[in-house]
C-alpha cells in the first residue's frame, strides 16, 4: 500500500479543509441547531454552501453528479469534513444518508434511483434506514428481525416497530428491513409520508449531531408495491453487508476529524495556559496525554486507510471493517476524553467545542455494532481459521 496522496487528492483535501474552517465552523452555534440536529432550513443553507464550493455529495458516482471518490479518497476528505460537526451535514456525507446513497447506487434499479437517489445526491431529499427494533426484535443480532412483510396481490403489507432510527424525523424516504413469509429478510423502499408509517417519538439521546435525531417508527398495515423492493426478494442481509462495511469505516473517518479538532483545541490550551510556573503542557502528566493522543490519532488513521485500500481492491472487508471500527471508536474516544481532562473546567463547559464532541462521540462505540459484538464476531472468525 502506498500512503502518499496524489496532487489531486491533496488539492481536494485542502479545498475541504478551507471550506470547513472558513465557512462551516463560523456557523457552529447557530440557534437553528436543535437537540435533534439542524432544522431543515439550516440544513438546506449548509448544503447550498457546499454545493457552491463544489463539495456536495462527493462520494457519489460521477455519473450521478458526485466526485466518484474511492474509499481511500473518502478517508482523506471525510476526516476534513468531520472537523466540524456541521461539515458532514453540509457536504451530504452524514449518517445515514451517506450509507444509503452508497447502497442505492449499488442495488436500486433505474426507476428507484430516479425517484429517490438522484434528488438525494442533489441534497433535496433525506433518508433513514429502518433496521433496529425494540426487544425482542433485531438489534445487534439481525436474525431476530420481527417486522413482517406479507404478500397481498401486487403489494406487500408491512407491520412492525423500529427504534433508534437515525434521521427518521424529517426524512423523505426510508429503507425498511422486513421478514417475508418465507422467513427471508428483504429491503423495501417507501416514502415517509406513506399511509401506515408513523413516528411515535424522537428518543432523548446523548448526541445532538444527527439531523432528525433518533426516532421510534411504527408500520401499521403499510402497503408497499412489489416494485419498491430494493434489489431482490430475500437478499436483505446480503445487501446490508454492502452498506455496513463501508458505513462503519466512514463513521471512523468523520469521528477522526472530530477527535483531531478536540486535540487541536487541547494542544493550543496546553501551549498557552500557565500553571505552577510553566506551561501546562510542560507538566509531564499533560505532555504524556498529548503524546498518547497523537499515537491514537495515527493508529486510527492507519487502520482507516488500510481498510479503505482493501475495499478499493474489491475485498468485502467484513472482518477488517469490524477491527477498524473497534480500534477507531475506542482510540478516538480516548483522545476526546483526554482533551476534556487537559482543558479542565473548559472541557466540561461549552467554552470550547470539546464538551459537545465528547457527548456526541460516546455513542460511536455503539453505532453500527457495539465493540463487544465486533470482538465476538472477530473471535469466531479467528477460531474458525484452518490450522
Amino acid at each position: 500500500m502506498n500512503f502518499s496522496l496524489t496532487p489531486e487528492l491533496i488539492a481536494l483535501q485542502e479545498q475541504t479543509r478551507l471550506f470547513i474552517h472558513q465557512t462551516i465552523i463560523p456557523m457552529e452555534g447557530d440557534p437553528r441547531e436543535t437537540q435533534h440536529g439542524p432544522t431543515p432550513e439550516f440544513r438546506q443553507e449548509l448544503i447550498g454552501l457546499a454545493k457552491k464550493a463544489g463539495l456536495l455529495t462527493p462520494h457519489a458516482s460521477k455519473k450521478h453528479g458526485g466526485l466518484g471518490l474511492s474509499h481511500v479518497e473518502k478517508a482523506v476528505v471525510f476526516e476534513e469534513a468531520g472537523y466540524s460537526r456541521l461539515g458532514p451535514i453540509a457536504m451530504n456525507i452524514h449518517a445515514p444518508d451517506e450509507g444509503n446513497i452508497h447502497l442505492m447506487e449499488h442495488v436500486a434499479n433505474a426507476d428507484q434511483q430516479k425517484r429517490w437517489l438522484i434528488p438525494q445526491i442533489e441534497g433535496k431529499l433525506r433518508s433513514c434506514f429502518a433496521m433496529t427494533e425494540p426487544s425482542p426484535g433485531a438489534g445487534s443480532d439481525p436474525s431476530m428481525l420481527l417486522t413482517s412483510a406479507v404478500r397481498d396481490g401486487n403489494d406487500y403489507v408491512l407491520n412492525g416497530r423500529k427504534w433508534f432510527i437515525t434521521g427518521a424525523d424529517g426524512a423523505d424516504y426510508v429503507i425498511i428491513m422486513a421478514r417475508t413469509e418465507d422467513d427471508q429478510a428483504t429491503m423495501f423502499l417507501a416514502d415517509m409520508n406513506s399511509p401506515g408509517i408513523s413516528i411515535e417519538r424522537n428518543m432523548d439521546a446523548m448526541d445532538q449531531c444527527f439531523t432528525g435525531g433518533h426516532g421510534v417508527l411504527r408500520f401499521d398495515q403499510l402497503r408497499i408495491p412489489a416494485d419498491q423492493i430494493l434489489g431482490e426478494l430475500g437478499q436483505g442481509f446480503r445487501y446490508a453487508q454492502i452498506r455496513l462495511a463501508p458505513a462503519r469505516l466512514t463513521h471512523c473517518m468523520r469521528w477522526l476529524g472530530q477527535a483531531r479538532r478536540a486535540h487541536d483545541i487541547a494542544l493550543a490550551y496546553a501551549q498557552k495556559r500557565q500553571a505552577f510556573g510553566k506551561r501546562l503542557g510542560d507538566h509531564e502528566g499533560i505532555g504524556f496525554m498529548l503524546a498518547d493522543n497523537d499515537m491514537d490519532l495515527q493508529t486510527a488513521r492507519l487502520h482507516i486507510l488500510h481498510t479503505a485500500w482493501l475495499l478499493d481492491q474489491g475485498n468485502k472487508c467484513n472482518y477488517e471493517s469490524s477491527r477498524a471500527k473497534v480500534i477507531c471508536s475506542e482510540a478516538e474516544w480516548r483522545v476526546v476524553d483526554r482533551c476534556v481532562q487537559i482543558l479542565g473546567g473548559q472541557g466540561v463547559t461549552g467554552e470550547t467545542a470539546v464538551m459537545r464532541i465528547f457527548t456526541d462521540m460516546r455513542g460511536f462505540r455503539i453505532y453500527d455494532g457495539p465493540s463487544e459484538v465486533h470482538r465476538w464476531s472477530m473471535a469466531r472468525k479467528i477460531l474458525d481459521q484452518k490450522q
